[in-house]
């Protein structure tokens, strides 16, 4: 598929030499008859905050940039979204942006780009590379439990013989890696996990309730048997630590997504001890980049999958972290 772009794109800037006899300043990856630059962009998760945050920074982008843009917003509706983009496709574009959206859910989408000889490039769409997308710019999961752990390990002193939950999502990719991988590091440094397993919410939309009622149920059956709570993702780390405290436990927990009522938990020094920001400003500066020079000249990404740094959110840092939920 890269090679088969590759030619695309350099028989578009060959037959715009041709006809206007300009020079290599030519548009190279995109544009029509007027030169305009069409981008679809998708995401299935604009009712998050990041998600939400996202089309609006991408609308600016598309502004700035002079892009004609269609967003289609699928509010986690694939029976919605996913025709809607079609819909786009067929019309023409040089380029497809998704957001958020893992490469599982929108096959349909996939096959009517690469059919359409359009690159789509994505933004935290999955966990590792696939050949859906030219490149795919997330955050480094395995840093991400490296980092949580590691505030967990210093705070109970060490995770050997300790119980520790998890609590995951596995229809989310990156929930589902992280939890994974989580749940691979403690059995490897003698923990116990909760339960025997990761304890999974069926609806992020409850995702709180859930995870409170799953420490809530441990503690009743286990008094004072929990030393620690991993959680994929802050919502079910704060229902975590809210059961942790109304059952007067000091366990710590740990989150990711840095929002900002989990901020202002940590700096509490309450069972809240540390979250992980995704650096997701700075992930679509990059992905804008990408898509700027295949504008420009037709070129790729170098590599189809990127995994950026994160950081750890403690009581030390919290101030100065901007929360995902006030990116704008």
């Amino acid at each position: 598929m890269r090679n088969k772009f590759k030619v695309a794109g350099a028989l578009v800037a060959a037959a715009v030499l041709a006809l206007t006899g300009c020079s290599s300043s030519g548009s190279g990856g995109g544009g029509g008859e007027d030169d305009t630059f069409k981008v679809i962009a998708f995401t299935s998760g604009n009712q998050t905050p990041v998600g939400a945050w996202w089309v609006k920074a991408v609308e600016a982008k598309a502004k700035e940039l002079g892009w004609e843009l269609k967003m289609v917003q699928g509010d986690f509706d694939f029976q919605k979204m996913n025709p809607a983009v079609e819909s786009a496709i067929g019309q023409g574009a040089d380029v497809i942006l998704d957001g958020y959206t893992d490469n599982s859910s929108i096959a349909s989408i996939v096959t009517a780009a690469k059919d359409a000889e359009i690159p789509i490039f994505a933004q935290d769409a999955g966990t590792e590379p696939t050949d859906s997308f030219v490149t795919n710019i997330t955050t480094n999961q395995q840093q991400i439990v490296d980092k949580t752990l590691g505030a967990i390990s210093d705070k109970i002193g060490g995770l050997e013989g300790k119980t520790i939950m998890v609590i995951g999502h596995d229809p989310h990719a990156g929930i589902r890696e992280r939890s994974r991988l989580a749940v691979e590091a403690l059995e490897k440094a003698g923990a116990k996990i909760a339960g025997g397993e990761i304890q999974q919410v069926t609806n992020p939309g409850v995702g709180r309730t859930e995870a409170l009622n799953f420490v809530a149920d441990y503690l009743a059956a286990n008094p004072n048997g929990l030393d620690a709570v991993w959680a994929g993702w802050d919502d079910a780390a704060l229902g975590a630590a809210q059961a942790l405290a109304e059952g007067d436990s000091a366990a710590p927990v740990t989150g990711v997504d840095a929002l900002s009522e989990t901020i202002a938990a940590i700096e509490a020094g309450g069972n809240m001890l540390a979250t992980i920001e995704q650096p997701w400003p700075a992930v679509l500066d990059m992905l804008v980049k990408d898509v700027e020079e295949y504008r420009k000249s037709g070129t790729l990404p170098a590599k189809d999958f990127v995994a950026v740094d994160v950081t750890l959110v403690t009581k030390e840092n919290a101030a100065d972290i901007t929360p995902s939920d006030k990116l704008g």
